[in-house]
């Protein structure tokens, strides 16, 4: 390419995050233009109603609701608009003119990503998406292009700034579940419909990007285990602070060889307890964080911000940058590799750690009725803390007869020895049915062992 000639890039979406790269490529064309080679030029923004406010003041001339015509006059097109349609036939549509795509939407990665990168692949255009996972934290090209030649291991992530704040809220201010959403909603955190932020469905996308990258295995969101926060409560993070955890929203991708030899990954997204000196367990407010453990290069920490339009739109202006340049210098566009195609296993082939709160009848005998639990499926009792408790409120929520009187009862916090997931789950059920026990109040993973 003539680099005298510039770069045509068209915006889809004028958001908050839209906004900011539409501003910051107005005001620092120059600079910008220096790094790449040649100019870039906003030949327009495609947004839904062209009169509406922003939070931006940008050129009106500058926006058209025909998001088509414009992606076919441009050489770059940047998809900010999110959610899966119309936003997949617009890059798929940008893509067949031969047109780089960057994008920030997790989602439509999440759900199609091997489609539109095959499609790149075959018209030697280049689909780049920094901004999906964690705002302005760069993940995706270390994994991509820094580790290449090492082998991930692990990767644990924070990446949904929503749940950490409300956890960390829970954590540092003894907040209830419900009031830390408030205000996570007032200040800006949490969407009108918090459903994908505390039910895990965004993390779950995220999860199954990173996995893809990390371990060059085509990973469906469908086949990422997902739990969210909705169920946690001041106890067990009180208890988690008692034992020396922090209780985390986690993002986990690793390799797994199962019991009979087979080798695959796992990548799943629930609440677990981190121990408080593991450098997770310092992210706090609506930050995210991805702790990385390569073979080679050992453990990388990335830490940032998760969210936030000036801070998400850098990373997406970085991809912007790498594309242009591709663009100047020539050469190929980066491809994704799926060439290891590892099975992606059931959680419950994964070896973890359990913190189960249960509450029992306090009578001669319980402590050995519950060790033959553990015994029956082969799990071994790592911990154990014992705590008298009245019983008459168990009773209220349990649906059993009450007499009115409070019976005596006892709480047992209880930490077990690494074991399957399947093994695990099982000896909670049977807990919970269990004539001696109560409730079983809480059950949280262990993960993240220094």
């Amino acid at each position: 390419m003539n680099q005298n000639r510039p770069i045509r890039v068209a915006l889809l979406g004028a958001g908050s995050v839209g906004s900011q790269v539409a501003r910051i490529l107005i005001e620092n064309a120059d600079e910008l233009a220096a790094r790449v080679g040649a100019p870039l030029l906003l030949t327009g923004i495609a947004v839904r109603n062209v009169d509406a406010k922003r939070d931006v003041d940008l050129p009106k001339e500058l926006f058209t609701d025909d998001a088509e015509r414009l992606i076919l006059g441009s050489d770059i097109v940047i998809e900010l608009m999110g959610g899966i349609d119309p936003a997949k036939g617009l890059i798929s549509l940008a893509l067949s003119t031969g047109a780089d795509v960057v994008t920030a939407n997790k989602a439509l990665v999440a759900a199609h990503g091997p489609e539109l990168f095959d499609q790149a692949r075959r018209v030697g255009a280049q689909l780049t998406y920094e901004a999906a996972v964690a705002g302005a934290i760069p993940i995706i090209r270390p994994l991509r292009d820094s580790l290449a030649g090492d082998r991930v291991e692990r990767i644990l992530g924070i990446v949904n700034g929503t749940t950490n704040f409300i956890l960390d809220r829970m954590h540092t201010r003894g907040d209830s579940l419900e009031e830390a959403l408030r205000i996570a909603t007032d200040l800006g955190y949490a969407e009108a419909d918090p459903t994908a932020d505390i039910g895990g469905y965004d993390a779950q996308q995220k999860a199954a990007i990173l996995a893809s990258i990390a371990f060059h295995t085509e990973v469906p969101v469908e086949l990422v285990h997902r739990e969210g926060i909705t169920e946690i409560t001041i106890e067990q993070i009180e208890r988690a602070k008692a034992a020396g955890f922090v209780v985390k929203l986690l993002a986990i991708c690793e390799r797994v060889t199962t019991a009979d030899g087979v080798e695959g990954i796992s990548a799943r997204v629930y609440p677990a307890l981190v121990d408080a000196q593991h450098p997770l367990a310092s992210v706090h407010g609506g930050n995210n964080a991805v702790f990385v453990q390569a073979q080679a290069a050992g453990d990388l920490m990335f830490y940032g911000a998760g969210a936030g339009g000036v801070e998400t739109a850098s990373a997406v202006l970085g991809d912007l940058v790498s594309s242009a340049r591709r663009r100047v210098n020539g050469g190929p566009g980066l491809g994704e590799s799926t060439h290891a195609d590892l099975p992606v296993l059931d959680v419950g082939e994964i070896t973890t750690r359990y913190q189960i709160i249960l509450e029992v009848h306090d009578r001669p005998g319980v402590l050995a009725e519950i060790a033959k639990v553990f015994s029956d499926f082969g799990v071994s009792v790592s911990t154990l803390e014992q705590r008298s408790a009245d019983m008459s409120d168990a009773t209220a929520g349990s649906g059993a007869p009450s007499t009115g009187e409070a019976e005596q009862g006892a709480t047992l916090v209880i930490g077990t020895h690494s074991a399957t997931e399947r093994a695990l789950s099982a000896l909670a059920e049977a807990l919970a049915a269990h004539e001696a026990s109560r409730r079983v109040t809480g059950v949280l993973r262990v993960e993240g062992a220094l």
